[in-house]
């Protein structure tokens, strides 16, 4: 029987600190602010470039964090592939799943044209059946919609399917649409674990491609 592997994309298969922080700053600079620390700017990120854009401009009014958010994703678009890369492992593991033919999508709350465009870049645009993003459906995970439709899409049920991210955003998101949740050692949040902890948790993406695979 198949399965069904939802993957976060930011801190989970790809590492886009550098270009967030960047892009977080350049936005800072020309809104007249002094630059962030990048863990700073990390420990923004997960919930979409809205709240990131929020969270960096704390006291701004509604008027100047929408100027930010321009600005912000206007500058990211063009920046977003400068020095981000896919973890160590990442490339060979979905390349394992496959091959033993195991169903695979993104669920990000990053903007999907964002995601399609990175997940090009990187040589991984033929490993997924589905990219969703935070501007697919009006509700952004933690809510189960995502995972929800990918269920139905892909006909794989409740438990077969698992969730697989960095943050308790991921692991809420599993929850709520009572799937498994696989959380990653590495990536931008994993200290969020303690506050919402997924069923397991893997040190490298290869143990999640043999718990799968088993015969």
């Amino acid at each position: 029987m198949n399965e069904l592997l939802i993957f976060d994309l930011d801190g989970t298969l790809i590492d886009s600190k550098r270009d967030l922080a960047d892009s977080v700053n350049a936005m800072r600079t020309h809104l007249g602010e002094p630059l962030l620390a990048d863990e700073t700017v990390y420990s923004y990120v997960g919930n979409g470039a809205p709240v990131l854009v929020r969270r960096a401009l704390p006291g701004r009014d509604e008027e100047e964090i929408e100027r930010g958010l321009k600005f912000f994703l206007e500058y990211y678009r063009d920046h977003m592939l400068d020095a981000t890369t896919l973890y160590p492992g990442v490339r060979e593991a979905l390349d394992e799943l496959l091959a033993a033919d195991v169903k695979m999508a993104v669920l990000t709350n990053k903007p999907v044209r964002f995601s399609e465009h990175l997940i090009k870049g990187l040589g991984l645009d033929g490993h997924f059946f589905r990219i969703y993003g935070g501007n697919s459906f009006e509700e952004k995970k933690p809510h189960p919609k995502g995972i929800e439709l990918l269920m139905e899409e892909s006909g794989i049920g409740r438990d077969r399917t698992i969730m697989v991210g960095d943050s308790a955003v991921d692991v809420m998101t599993a929850r709520n649409a009572q799937v498994r949740a696989c959380g990653v050692s590495w990536g931008f949040q994993p200290e969020t674990f303690a506050e919402a902890p997924p069923d397991f948790v893997i040190d490298d993406l290869s143990e999640l491609v043999g718990m799968v695979t088993a015969p």
